[in-house]
């Protein structure tokens, strides 16, 4: 059985809009650029042609994948999202209790993740750990550089 894929109402977008860019857009892009190259005579040699190819190769590839992740997305909506306990989609703010840092980080599905943006996989430790946690509630991850601390300072949709 297909492994369900948790994403956000925002995620589930950008990833149709992605493959809508893909199939309308970028397609039509690369085969005007391979009827270019063909033009231009001998395929043995020609080095756009094969560039080209490439570039469809992964394009197709990465429609593939996002079909794939779509076929099997379970769409957390905004509307479903309990602010009483840490969930899927919220936005969860907390106190790293060891450098007594207020941290604030939404809990996406682990194809949205992205650290840099605040958003961090339900399957990360920090995650896990947090996820069905209420306000006040203190929570221990264990990590490959030890254990932290952290405490849930504010739960929001």
């Amino acid at each position: 059985m297909e492994k369900k894929t948790l994403l956000t109402q925002e995620g589930h977008q950008k990833l149709q809009d992605e493959l809508h860019e893909l199939k309308v857009v970028r397609r039509k892009e690369i085969a005007q650029k391979i009827k270019e190259a063909r033009e231009q005579g001998d395929l043995s040699e020609n080095a756009e042609y094969d560039a080209a190819k490439d570039e469809q190769r992964e394009i197709e590839t990465r429609i593939e994948t996002i079909e794939e992740l779509l076929k099997n997305a379970e769409v957390v909506s905004n509307d479903a999202i309990d602010t009483e306990k840490v969930s899927v989609g919220c936005t969860v703010k907390i106190l790293d209790c060891e450098f007594d840092e207020e941290l604030e980080y939404q809990l996406v599905g682990s194809t949205e993740a992205n650290s840099l943006r605040g958003k961090i996989s339900n399957e990360s430790p920090v995650g896990q750990a947090l996820l069905g946690r209420k306000v006040g509630e203190t929570v221990d991850v264990e990590t490959q550089t030890g254990v932290f601390q952290y405490k849930v300072l504010a739960i929001q949709g």
